[in-house]
């Protein structure tokens, strides 16, 4: 860009604004209303009494003199009051410019927070299906390729125990058939972690009712669970976010509650699932800093939010935990 054309535009906006000097000066009538009622009370009341001194004090005058004097005493006194208002009016001015310029930073600041707040909630949400997308693919390749392998190295094994007869080689061959055999349940137990296959073949509510059998039962939990069938499917994204969030809430109960029963309870209202995962555990402060640091929660939170639900927590010291979940069946993006 030419200098010349920079150092114009650079000058343009500088010309157009007046200044501040020059903006006070322009009081128009429209800035009487700026001034507060408190201010009102006393200019009034000397403007009155300063018309009343004068009109007494031309009443009552002697002489030619003395009614100039009082006259002119009269257009200091009124002349003082109108500077005295301008500069109230000036001021009031100044303020109304000072409020109207803070409040649009505060319209700023709030659209900058909610964009970046929508922002980290899509990263989020980015992060977390990228996560079920990449336990599914090593779910898939831990029971495809390293089942595979295990399955030929016992079929292997079972050939060479048919051929061979030395009573110690037996022995150690069975030994290796017990520990391809825990590899094999090592390996079944790590695909059902990453990726439940219950919830792919047969839905979300037997692969709940399996997950929490058998975690409540590694715990020493009484659990009971309440799940009403729906026939409409739940979508793959919407179940394995919803059985995330039961198998992070029944891991923060075995970890943290100290609780003897726990009961998980899903219903159905038409519009709405709501689950409902309650313990009577040792309680907690739901408002307290532990919760805002929790990872745990956050993650669930976001998850609801993401399905365009409502998740809340209700606890208190020795009187257990609900965790209550409300999901709408036309959730967003579906």
């Amino acid at each position: 860009m030419h200098p010349e054309v920079s150092l114009q535009m650079a000058e343009t906006p500088a010309a157009a604004d007046p200044g501040p000097e020059l903006r006070e000066r322009q009081i128009s009538w429209s800035a009487l209303r700026l001034l507060p009622t408190r201010l009102w009370v006393p200019l009034c009341a000397v403007l009155l009494t300063t018309l009343t001194l004068a009109a007494v004090g031309e009443w009552s005058a002697q002489s030619a003199l003395t009614r100039l004097g009082l006259f002119v005493l009269t257009v200091v006194t009124l002349g003082l009051l109108l500077a005295v208002t301008r500069l109230l009016l000036i001021e009031a001015e100044r303020q109304a410019r000072l409020r109207g310029a803070a409040q649009q930073q505060k319209r700023e600041l709030d659209n900058l927070v909610e964009a970046r707040t929508g922002e980290l909630s899509a990263l989020s949400t980015h992060l977390q299906e990228l996560a079920e997308k990449e336990k599914s693919e090593l779910a898939r390749n831990l029971h495809d390729e390293l089942g595979g392998l295990l399955t030929a190295a016992k079929m292997d094994l079972s050939w060479l125990q048919s051929r061979v007869d030395a009573p110690p080689i037996h022995e150690r061959l069975a030994q290796l058939g017990g520990v391809l055999d825990e590899a094999m349940d090592l390996k079944r137990r790590l695909v059902e972690t990453l990726r439940p296959s219950l919830l792919d073949h047969f839905g979300l509510a037997t692969a709940l009712r399996a997950y929490v059998d058998a975690a409540s039962a590694k715990a020493g939990l009484q659990c009971e669970i309440l799940l009403a069938e729906d026939g409409e499917p739940l979508p793959r994204d919407v179940a394995i976010a919803l059985f995330r969030i039961v198998q992070e809430g029944l891991t923060n109960i075995v970890r943290h509650a100290e609780a003897h029963h726990v009961r998980l309870q899903v219903t159905s209202d038409g519009a709405a699932y709501v689950f409902t995962l309650s313990d009577d555990g040792r309680g907690f402060d739901p408002h307290g800093p532990q919760v805002r640091r929790s990872h745990g929660i956050m993650g669930m939170r976001q998850r609801v939010r993401a399905l365009g639900g409502e998740l809340t927590l209700e606890s208190s010291l020795g009187r257990g935990t609900t965790l209550r979940v409300r999901v709408p069946k036309a959730a967003p993006g579906r």
